[in-house]
């Protein structure tokens, strides 16, 4: 599996416990993550799944959370299941010439 997260580096292939076991050390209580406008589309053995993530929390250091991210992961059916083979997790960034990470935006509700 190939995964392209929010933390460097560019590229992740295979999966790393340890760095993820550090990463939720820097949290404090539980991590709220809600994926939303989930669109999933198959054709044959492959399958595509794209939505907007919310995820809330508090850091150790006192700091609260508030964050949507973008997601993509894709599916390739291997015998009768499924199995996850690209993950794709993003923030937009502005282009103002600044390069920052635009953490601030929340989903447009109609």
């Amino acid at each position: 599996m190939v995964t392209f997260e929010l933390a460097p580096p560019l590229q992740h292939e295979g999966f790393d416990r340890a760095a993820l076991e550090a990463w939720f050390k820097t949290w404090k209580g539980p991590i709220g993550y809600e994926p939303t406008e989930v669109s999933v589309a198959v054709d044959g053995d492959l399958a595509v799944a794209r939505s907007l993530d919310h995820m809330t929390a508090e850091k150790t250091d006192g700091e609260k959370v508030d964050l949507w991210t973008r997601s993509t992961v894709c599916f390739r059916k291997s015998g009768s299941d499924w199995k996850v083979f690209h993950v794709h997790s993003s923030v937009p960034f502005y282009m103002d010439g600044s390069f920052r990470a635009a953490v601030d935006l929340k989903p447009e509700r109609p």
